[in-house]
């Protein structure tokens, strides 16, 4: 009797987190997701599949956690598929025109993307700018440097010697599992410590819950809506360096569309619209509906317009039940009240 209590208890308590429910709901749905196309086409669940599966997830999961940072606090942050591109481009354009150290080339892509997420927390945290529009303009910004490093044109191949960048951000192995997964992973721990165990996570939902009461209790709302848009253009720019490990040179284009899969990622996965709230994990688990949906539909024969239209309603369902929730929760503290009266 005492265990079951206690298991109970231990349910209520992993309930009690912000954002678990939704956690909780879309791993059953995932769960679900793979049983159907497993069912469809047994070579879903082939172990070459699997494994190509979450390579494919992990730069989506990469930057969605980027962009799970930004949406906490009420924002969002368009311009990361412009980092991704100009990541991509300055980096491969440093190795090949350049001549400069693969590793060299990488520190110096990431400050170039940490600097646009600056250029994006001043507008928006001090500037006082609304964050689509603010973003919006960085990632025509960030774009244009993607199209100028290299005279409006892609890159040559890198050369022999980045063959350890490439073999790290794609292409190498380790323990069975692509090296691209471990780093995903080993970016999940960081950040998802980051967010959850330290003052800039609690700053970063105090923000989202109640901007106003946030600022009168201290927090500094400036350096942390700062910070959020350096972790998510620091993200994009890893993305960026895996897009030019992958194609094996620096694409202008790279990343287009790649805001709308980090949002997608995210709210799938629970973080809300509205800030506040959100879990890290969620935003693994909506990376990985979103790749399943898209692999097991390829699977399945479903042509890419119908892929795109089934993911679309999917994140559309997402948001609205963020949405009910959040007015259930409104309407019931209303109730309270007037009882209380």
């Amino acid at each position: 009797m005492n265990k079951k209590l206690n298991l109970y208890g231990i349910w209520k308590q992993i309930l009690a987190e912000r954002g678990m429910g939704q956690v909780i709901s879309v791993s059953f749905a995932l769960i679900i997701v793979m049983a159907v196309f497993g069912t469809i086409n047994p070579l879903f669940f082939s172990g070459e599949n699997l494994i190509n599966l979450l390579r494919q997830v992990a730069p989506i999961m990469i930057i969605g956690i980027g962009q799970s940072f930004v949406l906490i606090t009420g924002g969002i942050d368009l311009s990361i598929g412009s980092v991704v591109g100009m990541s991509s481009m300055l980096s491969a354009t440093l190795m090949t025109a350049g001549g400069v150290n693969p590793w060299i080339a990488v520190a110096l892509t990431l400050l170039a993307c940490c600097f646009i997420g600056y250029i994006n927390g001043f507008l928006v945290s001090q500037a006082k700018l609304p964050a689509f529009i603010a973003t919006l303009g960085t990632m025509i910004v960030a774009r244009g440097i993607a199209q100028l490093v290299n005279g409006n044109m892609n890159t040559d191949a890198i050369p022999e010697s980045a063959r350890t960048f490439r073999n790290v951000f794609y292409y190498g192995e380790f323990l069975g599992l692509f090296v691209l997964i471990w780093v995903g992973l080993i970016i999940f721990v960081v950040f998802n410590f980051l967010l959850s165990k330290t003052k800039t996570g609690r700053y970063t939902y105090a923000i989202g819950s109640n901007y106003e009461a946030a600022k009168l209790s201290g927090v500094n709302v400036i350096l942390t809506g700062t910070k959020v848009y350096v972790i998510s253009a620091f993200l994009a720019g890893i993305v960026g360096l895996v897009r030019t490990a992958q194609s094996g040179m620096g694409a202008m284009n790279a990343g287009t569309g790649y805001e709308l899969n980090a949002v997608a990622a995210s709210v799938i996965g629970g973080v809300s619209t509205m800030g506040g709230q959100g879990l890290l994990f969620g935003t693994v688990i909506g990376s990985l509906i979103w790749s399943v949906l898209s692999n097991g539909l390829q699977f399945a024969g479903a042509p890419l317009a119908l892929r795109n239209l089934v993911i679309g309603i999917v994140v559309v369902i997402s948001v609205l039940i963020d949405r009910v929730a959040r007015n259930r929760k409104i309407n019931f503290s209303r109730l309270l009240k007037k009882r209380e009266k």
